[in-house]
């Protein structure tokens, strides 16, 4: 038993030392037939670290030649295969670019998509590669509308999608949060925005019954803060958006606290008027005033001037 242990260790060495030493000789070989054959038969063999050291060394000498074509499109995907996904996105787009009449240029292009798509990172991470991926799935999309993949492609932007809406739901619910600092102003205003903005982008959002109750409740505290002279007009904007949001979410659970506080904020806006009226009242009678003093002034210094 220990004989057959033994004689089974020595024959995997000798079969691993022989391997090293041919992937070393391959290294330093100039024979470019080799070298290409060598990479073609490690990529076979799912062996792609090595298959990938090879095409970097073969590749430059054959390019323009008839090999060139199966080489590279390997290599691109060699570097997917090893999840080198940007590296692999790069080269799957230079071969579309190359052969875009190769019978491989369809799946190229979309390799090249699915290699940003599987880069792209979480909805909480900056999503700029995701938009990329976006653009490029919607160029297969465009290029091949009869292809086999194009479900799989579209499935693709639907999951993208689904991160742009994650992501810029928490942006609302951080500005949201910064309400309740030291000077909340700024944030009411970036909220109030921010709440429009995402129902314009996510029509069809799960939140956005629960941004527009934020938005009246927002709204609502940012008029009751705001100056005398915008204070009227941002009153007004609150009813309007308590008042669409009744109309849209007719069932809404937020429903009584939207009319508790559209009640609450057209009570605000009558004292407002009320408080105009007074203003306007007694700034009408203080112009009444000077101009009276004005005119008397004047008849005083006519006066004066007809008795010198």
């Amino acid at each position: 038993m220990m004989k057959a242990q033994a004689y089974i260790i020595l024959l995997l060495v000798s079969t691993l030392t022989f391997g090293c030493g041919e992937f070393y000789k391959l290294e330093k070989s100039t024979n470019w037939d080799e070298l290409y054959e060598a990479a073609n038969r490690y990529y076979d063999q799912g062996d792609y670290n090595k298959s990938i050291i090879l095409y970097d060394r073969v590749l430059p000498v054959i390019k323009g030649s008839g090999k060139a074509e199966l080489a590279e499109f390997n290599y691109a995907y060699a570097h997917f295969r090893t999840k080198r996904f940007i590296e692999s996105a790069g080269y799957f787009k230079t071969f579309f670019d190359t052969y875009n009449r190769s019978p491989l240029a369809e799946e190229a292009l979309f390799m090249h998509a699915y290699s940003l798509y599987l880069d792209s990172p979480d909805y909480n991470l900056d999503q700029r590669s995701s938009r990329e991926a976006v653009n490029s799935i919607q160029l297969f999309m465009n290029r091949y509308p009869e292809s086999d993949s194009y479900e799989r492609a579209s499935s693709m932007i639907d999951d993208l999608q689904k991160r742009f809406e994650e992501k810029a739901f928490e942006e609302s619910k951080m500005y949201y949060r910064l309400t309740d600092g030291l000077f909340p102003g700024e944030f009411y205003r970036a909220c109030i925005v921010n709440f429009q903005n995402f129902a314009k982008s996510f029509p069809d959002s799960k939140y956005n019954e629960e941004l527009a109750f934020k938005l009246v409740e927002v709204s609502a505290a940012y008029a009751e803060r705001s100056v005398f002279d915008k204070k009227e007009e941002r009153l007004n904007q609150s009813i309007d958006f308590a008042q669409n949001f009744g109309q849209k979410y007719p069932d809404s659970q937020y429903g009584k606290k939207v009319n508790n506080l559209m009640s609450e904020t057209k009570t605000e806006l009558e004292a407002h008027y009320r408080l105009k009226e007074q203003y306007e009242a007694r700034s009408a009678e203080a112009q009444r005033i000077r101009e009276e003093e004005e005119r008397n002034q004047a008849a005083t210094e006519a006066l004066r001037n007809v008795e010198n």
